[in-house]
């Protein structure tokens, strides 16, 4: 019996590049807007949902954004054996209203970069170009890319959920991501990834 006002939650997987991940999409909204890795069960502890995900003995890796999970498994694991499991695992858990993201416990990140004045109208460029064309791509990927710099034509980027560690990611950032911002900002002459 369905309880009055109760949302059916469905989830559905999406592979990504990354054959370690794979993404799990609600149609609810996990954490609005924003997106947050958890690479480690320790580093678990502002999402009672990621603490109880790392409970599932082949988890290594969540990473949690507006609507979905991208999970990454150990290498032994198969996708095909555990797919189930987690469906019903994350519909049962979204449909019981538990929390997702404890925002207090969010630490809160300064930005570890510096802008120069003659920097900044090709940081605003840069950041721009991240918002509009590349951070929705790697989203639907099931990762996330933030800006962590510039210095002297050098952008550095962070990579996230399924792109950390996947195999293609480099080929990603150095054909994709900097031959774009190279065409299309003439400062720029290198992209590199940083890491946390």
């Amino acid at each position: 019996m369905l309880k009055t006002g109760s949302t059916i939650v469905s989830i559905y997987t999406e592979m990504t590049p990354n054959p370690e991940t794979m993404k799990f999409v609600a149609n609810k909204l996990l954490y609005p807007g924003k997106s947050i890795d958890f690479p480690e069960e320790k580093d678990a502890t502002p999402s009672p949902l990621a603490q109880e995900l790392f409970g599932f003995p082949f988890v290594r890796g969540v990473f949690i954004a507006s609507n979905f999970v991208t999970l990454t498994k150990t290498q032994e694991t198969l996708w095909e054996e555990v797919i189930p499991s987690i469906r019903q695992f994350l519909k049962n858990y979204l449909e019981e209203g538990k929390a997702v993201i404890n925002e207090e416990l969010v630490p809160i990140k300064e930005p570890d970069y510096a802008v120069s004045a003659d920097d900044k109208e090709v940081v605003e460029r840069i950041k721009e170009m991240l918002e509009n064309y590349v951070k929705p791509a790697v989203e639907m990927d099931g990762g996330a890319i933030s800006f962590r710099g510039y210095d002297d034509g050098v952008v550095k980027l962070m990579l996230q959920g399924s792109c950390s560690g996947c195999p293609s990611s480099m080929i990603t950032l150095k054909s994709g991501i900097e031959g774009m911002m190279k065409r299309m900002i003439p400062e720029v002459k290198e992209v590199v990834a940083e890491a946390e």
